[in-house]
């Protein structure tokens, strides 16, 4: 099966390319809807870049009136051309995630202006970038907004890699001191939580490639191994093996992760047959 970033001719390859693509997406889409051309002007066709445009977007999506829109696009767009590379190839590898993984994405501006999973990501990476700075009071007011907006609360202080597509975000919860990887698919409802009163580092470390399903709590300073698939509703006490599946309540081995990349395929079958269009987990 061929990823959907053959359709988009050097799109994966670096951002300018990408945002080339976008444009040209807001542009056919002004052209089918003239009624939302300011809406598209404001967040594509008057910015400069991938960068400055999900700073726009995110600073539109948490505005409130305690902190103005205008005021968060400018903290925001500070942040971003300090750390050019670092935002430009995490916001890439996000839109893309979503784009290769999730088939009601045709387009590669849909997460960039709709979709609220790739938001609560963005608005979680300013915060952490604030956090890390020691601006963490400003950090917790943008948990505390995306939480309230998204439907989601993540810690500013969470570590988290490039690739991440999260999957409706409805109900997502994780805390302060959990890792995430690069390239990991969650679903809604997910829960990565302690376990009680513990102090210290007390939440999960989920590496490069897990997928975990929809409603799956996965608690305490626990590991999940590179290409791990944890199964919709599980709760998971114990590390996981890298390559295996975890079903159940509480959770258990119940065989290996049925392709090499059960994150980027996004496959929660959990039958004895691997379907015939998985191949070879290419």
């Amino acid at each position: 099966m061929l990823a959907k970033s053959t359709l988009l001719p050097n799109a994966a390859q670096n951002k300018e390319s990408l945002w080339l693509n976008i444009v040209h997406e807001a542009q056919q889409a002004v052209a089918s809807e003239p009624l939302i051309a300011p809406f598209m002007n404001d967040a594509v066709l008057s910015q400069f870049n991938l960068v400055d445009a999900v700073a726009t977007r995110i600073a539109a999506r948490l505005s409130h009136a305690d902190v103005d829109e205008a005021t968060l696009r400018a903290e925001f767009i500070g942040l971003v051309h300090k750390e050019p590379k670092h935002f430009g190839e995490a916001f890439m590898c996000d839109l893309l995630a979503v784009y290769e993984r999730d088939p009601a994405c045709t387009r590669i501006i849909d997460p960039l202006l709709y979709f609220k999973g790739f938001h609560a990501i963005s608005a979680h990476r300013f915060a952490n970038a604030f956090w890390r700075a020691g601006r963490k009071d400003f950090a917790l007011y943008l948990q505390s907004c995306a939480s309230s907006i998204f439907a989601v609360d993540i810690h500013p202080a969470v570590s988290m890699g490039i690739g991440v597509m999260l999957d409706h975000a409805t109900g997502f919860v994780c805390g302060e001191t959990a890792i995430i990887g690069n390239d990991v698919s969650i679903l809604q409802g997910v829960t990565l939580g302690g376990t009680g009163k513990e102090v210290g580092d007390r939440h999960p470390k989920i590496r490069n490639g897990v997928l975990i399903g929809a409603g799956a709590s996965i608690l305490g300073n626990i590991e999940i191994g590179a290409c791990a698939r944890v199964a919709a509703g599980s709760v998971v006490l114990a590390s996981v093996p890298e390559r295996t599946t975890v079903a159940g309540v509480p959770a258990r081995m119940i065989g290996q992760a049925m392709c090499n990349d059960p994150a980027l395929n996004m496959l929660h079958f959990m039958g004895e047959h691997t379907p015939s269009y998985i191949g070879d987990g290419i």
